[in-house]
């Protein structure tokens, strides 16, 4: 017997409190509220052999980035391929979705979870997992078009329509429509407010055009909407913190960071991630942190990472670096250099970039500025091939810049400097590396009229807050 979700696909079963389930714990995957895994886990507990409960649980999976959800990743995809033919073709094609992250093969299963989407258009699950899977492989263009795919099909009058226009809002970003970008993450959230995604692409627009103030009052106004029980709200807490960094405010950003972004003790990847990057910013700009470096490395410790996504490693080694753990910092890089030999998207993604990069991390933090260097030039372009948004591999850009002002790398520094300020000349923090570049040159009329116009940026962006 099968039935039809809320979207009017078909569903293996006919058991109408294990879909209603599945519907609730599906509302709050698509926007990181809650407890999906516990609700899905009531529906399947009275009906195990419920397809989708176990397509549900294994797309969770997935989206975690993690090892330590591969159990629960193979268990759900296992479940699926037992029941056979009882399955939908499209249940079956989630899990043979599955199956190729639990083999490694993480490009081919978002191409699969992709498919299933262009089958199946409404299928809001397979969406969401290829627009994530998307993200994790750097793979900006398909953040946008993938979406764009099946956009004809859906309307205010389907249910999650606003999910959808968040994730497009965020494919729009990523490619540099900024404009259609608000726009579309705006007209999301006027249909479904509480869409944390949604809010964290205006946040996107917001920072990458420099918009510092507008970004923190466009956070704070709308925390209500995502700041509780939400496993996402760690992220967005650290996008304002970026903003806060911007204005040189780092009482405040550490502020957030023990708050907000890691209050306690974690072994979720995805909260460590954003730990480590915030940190190793303030780091490189010469901010005491105290002991908390300690606190993420000792989580990081505990994870199941190491060579299953580099990206992940790479967040964990800076944390080892700045916390004088020489020991661990070795291990991360033989996992990573072992990687890099396998056929793999993460080898892949090893060999190419996280590498070269974790190298860099470690020769900073070891003094060797020179070589931090020479270990990131050649890749710094093609580093969205680990994963992540551009805020996020920023960090490549920011590592680079500060080893080139290590090393005395003089004509470089000033090529950096002025990438960034050209890009975004709103940024009071560019200006100010822009005139550490031209004092390091010895141009030092040239660095105090560019520190003065680092402070007028600075109190304009203040002062627009009251405006």
């Amino acid at each position: 017997m099968s039935t039809k979700d809320s979207r009017g696909l078909t569903v293996s079963t006919s058991d109408a409190a294990a879909l209603d389930g599945y519907e609730r714990a599906a509302t709050l995957t698509h926007g990181y509220f809650g407890n999906p895994l516990a609700v899905i886990d009531e529906a399947l507990a009275v009906q195990p052999d419920f397809a989708l409960g176990h397509c549900l649980k294994a797309a969770i999976a997935v989206m975690s980035s993690e090892r330590a959800a591969l159990p629960m990743l193979r268990d759900s995809v296992e479940a699926i391929e037992r029941l056979g033919r009882k399955a939908t073709d499209r249940e079956r094609a989630h899990a043979a979705a599955g199956r190729a992250w639990l083999e490694g093969d993480f490009v081919r299963s978002v191409r699969l979870y992709g498919e299933i989407a262009l089958e199946h258009p409404l299928d809001l699950l397979a969406l969401q997992t290829a627009h994530v899977g998307d993200f994790y492989l750097g793979e900006s263009t398909m953040l946008r078009d993938r979406i764009a795919q099946v956009l004809p099909c859906w309307s205010p009058e389907v249910p999650g329509f606003g999910f959808v226009l968040g994730m497009y809002a965020f494919g729009l970003e990523e490619t540099a429509l900024y404009s259609r970008a608000e726009d579309a993450g705006r007209r999301a959230l006027d249909l479904n407010p509480r869409d944390p995604w949604a809010v964290h692409a205006v946040a996107h627009v917001l920072e990458m055009q420099g918009r510092i103030r507008e970004g923190i009052d466009w956070l704070n106004s709308t925390r209500g909407d995502w700041a509780e029980d939400c496993g996402f709200a760690y992220h967005n807490w650290w996008h304002l913190a970026l903003h806060h960094l911007e204005l040189d405010e780092y009482d405040r950003a550490l502020e957030l960071y023990d708050r907000a972004i890691h209050p306690r003790s974690t072994q979720v990847a995805l909260e460590l991630v954003d730990a480590s990057a915030l940190l190793w910013r303030l780091t490189l700009r010469g901010v005491d942190v105290g002991g908390r470096w300690k606190q993420v490395a000792d989580d990081w410790s505990q994870t199941a990472e190491g060579g299953f996504y580099a990206f992940n490693d790479v967040h964990g080694l800076m944390a080892y670096a700045a916390a004088g753990r020489d020991a661990d910092v070795a291990r991360v890089l033989e996992i990573l250099a072992r990687r890099a030999g396998e056929p793999d998207t993460n080898g892949t993604m090893s060999r190419d970039v996280a590498l070269p990069l974790a190298r860099a991390v470690a020769a900073l933090s070891q003094g060797d500025a020179a070589a931090a260097v020479e270990c990131i030039v050649p890749m710094r372009t093609r580093a969205h091939r680990f994963g992540g948004s551009h805020a996020q591999r920023d960090i490549v850009h920011l590592t680079l810049l500060e080893a080139a002002h290590r090393a005395g790398r003089v004509g470089l520094e000033r090529a950096l400097a002025s990438e960034r300020t050209e890009l975004k000349p709103t940024s009071p923090f560019n200006w100010k590396l822009t005139a550490r570049a031209l004092e390091a040159a010895g141009d030092v009329q040239g660095a105090r009229k560019t520190r003065e116009h680092a402070d007028v940026r600075r109190r304009a962006q203040q002062r627009s807050a009251a405006a």
